[in-house]
């Protein structure tokens, strides 16, 4: 693994070129920089950003940086990317998208969607009450639609009937073959009726992941008998003319194009046929599914995407537009529900490295052997001082046989705590001669690749994995991770970082590499002074799957946007959990606690543990940390 002594090293080893898509950079002092849209002139800096909210805003890290004008970049490039497509293949229905609100719910990214997506049409999607119950109340565009998905009850559909009579366009999909009878007895009488959709089972399958979405045992849609059975009920009940649109969905993160492609001409020979059985359906739903290329190694790895946007894009207009022509039925308006795409560049979260958690400290360890000394540390001391680049291979296994007898010796209870520390010490500091001498050898042997990892430092993040990346810990995905700062200096540690919580799950010790998995970042020396981290491409699905593990909660968030003159401004603060907030959330009422407090402080007065006046200060201080940011502060 080469060690970085430049700005180029740096570009390259951290892979910002190829994961980035045009949105981060690195800038002449070193610091990671974020565009307002793809090869932008505008950029702003990461570092600054963060100097700015610390000193002069007071906000506590970490932080969620959100940068909404990525959102609408990407809304941006996928209006282009289909208008371009179906420029190309002479496709005349419309494209529509819609944004899944189960990719990242929150407020402020939902409206980011909306506001840029306003002047294309764009809608939601919902697959629950609660998404439903928001969606009603926000401001979409009245052209776009309001995909409802997902399995539903009679309050759900009430819901999608209240959308429709206040005028939303709202698209009622059925899941299952007993949501028809529901929906045709709720909306029998309404005078504005949503319209309906019926998801249909594809035997194509996805890729990556996910894949598990499709194909013949997927947990959602209608089998082809079903439904044939839903067009014969709508058919009897005279309302086959509500039935408008179809659709599929083969998972998310799809990383090969091929079955995309699989699925897409599934997709499209279904409405051709159900087209040809005198049904008006107007639009075909091809779900989601559009990958994000998180370590920018543009393969079919379940962490990246063999394809573009724009590629995507070219496959859905061309396989409906030929299926369509072949079967002679009219090109269906497409719609598409890819959130991951739209969201996951929007967001970075910014740690900082608290401490260095070392296997073995030189600064108190001792190394001074005499004869005295047992025999496995003497043995280690002079592996110690003659091994070489030509015999460290040779060396190396004498030094695990010496330590192994190190390890017997003192469980038989031959030697004491101050030799095992010795040979502990001079042991590690044989390994680090060895890793050094491995990574200059033209051939290394596989068995010293483990080394990296072994001797890596582990940096204690301010910063829950559970929390913030749950996939990193659940699923053990990859996403870009890199310092903000000191870039054009040489990062010449390596390094895995765990978080705060008391689990042993929660480190990160996989990150993103062009042609691997490195098992290793590169970091600079932690040297006491403010060091910060970006955990990158974190806009979707993480915040929505966080948990609060150890009662870490959400952390602090600011808004960014950037201006004509490259000049940013932080739009809007929010405030992370406290630790009463947190605490109500698991049921603690804060009267309870201060009651229960009281009572406790009021006892250890009463066995003369401590005075009135000691309990009074208790009192105000656990009062006082109530207000606290559950993070190290």
């Amino acid at each position: 693994m080469t060690k970085i002594t430049s700005l180029e090293q740096a570009v390259q080893t951290y892979g910002v070129e190829h994961w980035g898509a045009g949105y981060f950079g690195i800038n002449k002092q070193g610091h990671l920089i974020v565009r307002a849209s793809k090869d932008d002139s505008r950029v702003a800096d990461v570092k600054e950003i963060i100097d700015h909210l610390v000193g002069e805003n007071k906000v506590k890290l970490p932080i969620l940086l959100r940068f909404p004008q990525l959102i609408a970049s990407q809304v941006r490039a996928l209006r282009e990317a289909f208008v371009q497509a179906s420029r190309e293949f002479g496709y005349s229905a419309p494209h529509l998208a819609v944004y899944p609100m189960k990719v990242n719910q929150r407020r402020e990214v939902v409206e980011a969607f909306l506001q840029e997506g306003r002047k294309y049409g764009y809608g939601l999607e919902v697959g629950s009450k609660a998404e439903l119950y928001a969606a009603l109340a926000l401001d979409q565009p009245p052209e776009s639609l309001l995909v409802c998905n997902g399995f539903k009850d009679e309050a759900y559909i009430n819901l999608a009937l209240l959308g429709a009579a206040m005028g939303k366009n709202a698209v009622v999909v059925l899941e299952k073959l007993n949501e028809l009878n529901m929906f045709l007895r709720l909306s029998a009488d309404a005078t504005r009726k949503p319209m309906l959709g019926a998801r249909f089972r594809l035997y194509s399958r996805g890729s990556g992941r996910w894949e598990k979405s499709g194909g013949e045992t997927a947990k959602f849609g209608l089998t082809t008998t079903e439904l044939l059975e839903v067009i014969r009920q709508l058919r009897e009940h005279h309302r086959l003319n509500e039935l408008k649109l179809l659709h599929c969905h083969i998972g998310s993160q799809v990383t090969d194009i091929k079955r995309l492609k699989n699925a897409i001409k599934e997709a499209a020979r279904v409405y051709a046929k159900v087209r040809k059985m005198g049904v008006d359906i107007e639009y075909l739903d091809v779900g989601g599914g559009m990958a994000v290329d998180y370590d920018g190694s543009k393969t079919s790895y379940e962490a990246s995407a063999n394809y573009t946007m724009q590629e995507f894009a070219n496959d859905v207009i061309y396989i409906v537009a030929s299926i369509c022509q072949d079967e002679h039925v009219p090109e269906p308006t497409i719609i598409t529900e890819s959130g991951r795409i739209l969201t996951a560049y929007h967001a970075m979260l910014i740690i900082n490295v608290q401490d260095e958690i070392e296997t073995v400290i030189d600064e108190i360890a001792r190394t001074d052997v005499d004869e005295d000394d047992p025999q496995a540390v003497v043995e280690l001391r002079d592996i110690r001082d003659t091994i070489n680049v030509k015999n460290y291979r040779e060396y190396y296994h004498d030094a695990l046989e010496q330590k192994d007898e190190l390890f017997t010796l003192f469980n038989l209870g031959y030697i004491d705590l101050e030799d095992r520390a010795k040979g502990e010490v001079l042991f590690w500091q044989i390994l680090e001669k060895v890793e050094r001498f491995a990574r200059t050898s033209k051939f290394p042997s596989e068995e010293f690749n483990d080394l990296k990892k072994l001797l890596a430092s582990k940096y204690l993040c301010n910063f829950s994995v559970f929390r913030s990346v749950p996939d990193a810990w659940a699923l053990e995905y990859l996403f870009p991770i890199m310092p903000i700062h000191r870039l054009n200096e040489p990062a010449t540690e390596f390094a895995t970082l765990v978080d705060l919580t008391c689990d042993s799950d929660g480190i990160i010790d996989q990150f993103v590499d062009l042609r691997e998995v490195k098992e290793v970042l590169e970091v600079h020396p932690y040297d006491r002074q403010p060091y910060y981290l970006a955990i990158l491409l974190i806009g979707a699905y993480q915040e929505a799957m966080g948990s609060f593990h150890n009662l870490f909660g959400t952390v602090n968030e600011a808004d960014i946007i950037i201006d004509e003159e490259g000049r940013f401004h932080v739009q809007k603060l929010i405030a992370g959990h406290q630790i009463g907030t947190i605490l109500d959330l698991v049921r603690y009422d804060r009267q309870t606690l201060l009651d229960g407090f009281r009572r406790n402080v009021m006892n250890a007065v009463q066995w003369s543990h401590i005075t009135e006046e000691q309990a009074g200060q208790l009192l105000e201080s656990y009062q006082r940390l109530f207000h606290n940011y559950t993070y190290l502060e």
